[in-house]
This record gives structure tokens, C-alpha cells and sequence, in this order.
């Protein structure tokens, strides 16, 4: 999954990339990275090309012909369920002419034609009709004309990455010690988590790396950015997050990835807010005796696989006269751009729920994290000025540096946390960007093939 840094046509300058090692050593990340052309031609190459990348649940896919249209990078990709039960990731590309053959976004289909001259394919890709053959393509083999399909899809919890690298590790390899925080989102019921509806979609000017990050634990940012979501009391602050309280975690480090973690004390059972209906349905045997004790106190997990796949567990009303509920929210920061990227979030719930906790989850979801949601406003509405900032030439001429030092050495107070049961580092402060120190360098090790594993270790905990 490594490259080394050339000066390949539309590529970053090497140069500058490899800098970076020493920045990111200190806490410092060139504001350029967030709206550069070099930079994203380089990522859509280096980085989604040779990452395992989020398409989707199979829950979307229940039945054979069931389909979605996704995308990896910007390269536009078929999601099916072929009649033979097997998930692929087919490119949207005819082989004749290369036209979309899907051009309806979802849907069922035993066969996909190429509007532009006809070829149509099953829906597993293989090519099952030519018009004109018999006069045009006698001696055509049309067991090799069939459609490009990702080299890799794996599947992990019933969420569908890709890769389009066929030498890449096993999803399961590249996630490692990280599953120990998927599962407990994922294998907490016994049905596991299935998506609700359609994934909503929503434009915005700012870089796919913004939203990402801010996965990772970024929760000084919730007593600004979202002090009105505060004050109408729709979540409480303890549940926010807010710096110096201890009862927050950011883990980092954990095989490049990132979680942040807020929980009650030891004796209470919240559930990020599931009602007993839901709760019942819970499955210990799929998880350690420290997962569940983590599940048990847990308000809210927020976390991202790199590159692009995000998740928030939470508890939320839409109401004060109403009761909190808990649901999963997943997400993708599709690149549409080195300033412009397309947000996708599917809602997901345990699959017992019942259908009325389904429509209350979704309603709470969508008021909260949708497109029109009073949290996701707040955030698409400061993260575009981030974007502007790096595309300006004074940035470029300047090499302005921000500054991602909160909590780095001796500018935090807190340490990692003696006796941490799951895997990466631990510690016990929401006054810290340890997450988001991760990310940029797990960006930094696939553009540039150089790791800096032993970044936080050189200049203190993060």
C-alpha cells in the first residue's frame, strides 16, 4: 500500500510532502492541505485508490438485484447484489464506449443497458447481449467483455469497503486492533445494526479531510461551534463534552485510527440512550466483559477508518418534552474536489427495534446530523471558511502552519490512561486533538510511504 513520493504529472510536490514529517512532529499541518489541486490529484491516486474504502451495508441490499450507486474517490461505482446472492463493486463504465449503464440511483435489476448503444449486462457484470452481434462482433468472446469490478470487496459487521489495490492487506488486517471499537457498535444486538432508508446527501465547500478529522475527536470544538444546540437543551453539556471535565476519552494511535469517548460513572446504565425495548435485545456474548462495561456507561462514540469513514453513536431528542433515543450514524466524506466534498450519512439502528423506535431514531438522526440538522448546520457552516483560508496564495507564499498541539506533551495536562483495557492510547481529557494528530499522520504515511509511528512518542502523549 506504499509509494514512493515521485513527480508524477498532477502529483504534490515531494518536497513539500516529506517536510511535512518534521511539522507533524510538532504538531503543525500546512493550512494548504485542505484546498490544493496538487494535493487532492495526489490523494485520489495514492490514498482512494489504495485505501479500503466505505460503499456501503449489505443491509441496504437485502434481495438479489438490489443496487446502489456509490463512489470510490470520484470514480462512479455500482453496488449489487448479483442474482447469485454475492455483493460486487462494479465500475459504472460500458465496455463498449465506456457510457454509465446505471444511471438511476437505486433500485432492483436483473440487468444493466448501456444507454448509448445498447450492451447489457447481468447484473453479476457479465456481458449478456450485443445488439447487431451477428453482423458487428461475430468473433467477439463475451466472457471477456465483462464489467471492471473492484479488485477487493470485503466486508466487516455487514459495512462493504473496496479496494481498488489488489495487493492491499484483508480489510480485516488494515482495521487490526480498531475492531475492538467497531464491534461494540456494531455486534451489540443480536441482529446487529441495519440502515434505515436512504442515505442522505449534502454538498459542501470545504475538504473531504475537514469532517473526517473532526471525527476523530475534535470536542473542544462542540462549546463553540454548537453552543445554541447547548443552550435549547436538546443534548446535555455533560454528554457534549467540554474541555477539563473527566468524563471524556480520546483514544489514539490505534493502527492509525482514532476514537473519542464520552461516558457517566461507573454505575449508571445509559446505552446511548436505547429504551429497555431496545436494550433487551443486547448480546453479550459478542462482546468482552470490558467492551460492555464501556457500552454500558457509554452517551457518546465518535470515530474515523481512515480515509474516509466515519461513525457517531449517540443519544439525542429533538424535543425537551421528549425522551432521548439512541441510534448509529455512519458516514462517508466523498471527495468531490480539493475544496468541495459530498457528505453521505446513513441512520442505522439494532435490528430488533421495533418499527415505531425505527421512525423515532431516524426523526431524531435526521433533526440532529441530517443535512438540515441543528448540529450539522452549525459545522458546514464553519468549515467552508477552512477551505477558503487554504486556497489563498498568502497561504501557499507563507507555508502557514496551523496549530494542532492541544494536548501535545507538555501543553496538555492529562496523560495516557494506566490500565486502559482496549487497544491505542487512552486518555482521560476532552482538551486534546491526539485524534486528529493521527489522522494527518496516517494521510502523511499513504501520500508519502514515509510512517511517522513515533511521532507522539518523540514529543510526549497526546
Amino acid at each position: 500500500m506504499k509509494s514512493p513520493v515521485t513527480a508524477a504529472p498532477g502529483a504534490a510536490d515531494p518536497d513539500f510532502l516529506l517536510a511535512m514529517g518534521d511539522d507533524l512532529r510538532q504538531g503543525l499541518l500546512p493550512l494548504r492541505v485542505f484546498n490544493n489541486q496538487q494535493i487532492y490529484d495526489a490523494e485520489l491516486r495514492r490514498i482512494f485508490a489504495r485505501s479500503w474504502v466505505f460503499i456501503g451495508h449489505e443491509s441496504e441490499l437485502p434481495h438479489p438485484g438490489d443496487y446502489a450507486m456509490r463512489t470510490i474517490g470520484e470514480d462512479p461505482f455500482i453496488f449489487v447484489r448479483g442474482h447469485d446472492g454475492v455483493v460486487r463493486v462494479l465500475l459504472n463504465a460500458c465496455r463498449h464506449r465506456g457510457a454509465q449503464v446505471c444511471r438511476t440511483e437505486m433500485g432492483n435489476a436483473k440487468a444493466f443497458t448501456c444507454p448509448f448503444h445498447g450492451w447489457s449486462y447481468r447484473n453479476t457484470g457479465e456481458l449478456m447481449g450485443v445488439p447487431v452481434k451477428n453482423e458487428g462482433y461475430r468473433q467477439l468472446d463475451t466472457s471477456k467483455w465483462s464489467l471492471f469490478e473492484a479488485p477487493r470487496v470485503e466486508s466487516y459487521c455487514g459495512l462493504v469497503f473496496a479496494n481498488l489495490d489488489p495487493a492491499a492487506p484483508s480489510l480485516e488486517e488494515s482495521l487490526g486492533d480498531y475492531k475492538w471499537y467497531l464491534d461494540i457498535q456494531f455486534k451489540l444486538s443480536d441482529g446487529g445494526m441495519v440502515v434505515i432508508g436512504e442515505p442522505h446527501r449534502w454538498m459542501v465547500d470545504a475538504n473531504w479531510k475537514q469532517g473526517a478529522e473532526n471525527f476523530c475527536g475534535d470536542s473542544s470544538h462542540t462549546q463553540m461551534t454548537h453552543r445554541s444546540v447547548l443552550d435549547v437543551g436538546i443534548v446535555d453539556r455533560a454528554a457534549a463534552g467540554s474541555p477539563g471535565k473527566k468524563h471524556g476519552f480520546h483514544v489514539h494511535d490505534c493502527n492509525g485510527y482514532a476514537i473519542s469517548i464520552r461516558q457517566v460513572d461507573d454505575t449508571a446504565e445509559r446505552f446511548w440512550e436505547y429504551p429497555p425495548e431496545v436494550t433487551q435485545h443486547f448480546n453479550t456474548r459478542r462482546l468482552s466483559e470490558a467492551q460492555l462495561a464501556l457500552a454500558r456507561r457509554s452517551l457518546v462514540h465518535n470515530g474515523t477508518v481512515f480515509p474516509n469513514f466515519s461513525f457517531l453513536h449517540i443519544g439525542l431528542t429533538d424535543s425537551k418534552d421528549r425522551p432521548a433515543a439512541g441510534y448509529l450514524s455512519v458516514r462517508a466524506w466523498q471527495p468531490r474536489g480539493p475544496g468541495r466534498t459530498e457528505i453521505w450519512n446513513w441512520i442505522m439502528v439494532p435490528k430488533e427495534a421495533s418499527e415505531e423506535y425505527k421512525r423515532r431514531a431516524y426523526q431524531v438522526g435526521m433533526s440532529s446530523f441530517g443535512p438540515s440538522g441543528s448540529f450539522e448546520q452549525d459545522d458546514v457552516a464553519v468549515w467552508p471558511g477552512v477551505a477558503r483560508s487554504a486556497a489563498t496564495v498568502f497561504a501557499e507564499i507563507n507555508n502557514v502552519k496551523l496549530n494542532y498541539q492541544m494536548g501535545l506533551g507538555d501543553m496538555g495536562t492529562a496523560t495516557p490512561v494506566t490500565g486502559w483495557e482496549g487497544p491505542g492510547v487512552a486518555v482521560q481529557s476532552n482538551a486534546g486533538e491526539g485524534g486528529l494528530r493521527t489522522f494527518h499522520k496516517t494521510w502523511y504515511a499513504r501520500m508519502t510511504g514515509q510512517e511517522l509511528s513515533a511521532v507522539e512518542a518523540e514529543v510526549g502523549h497526546g
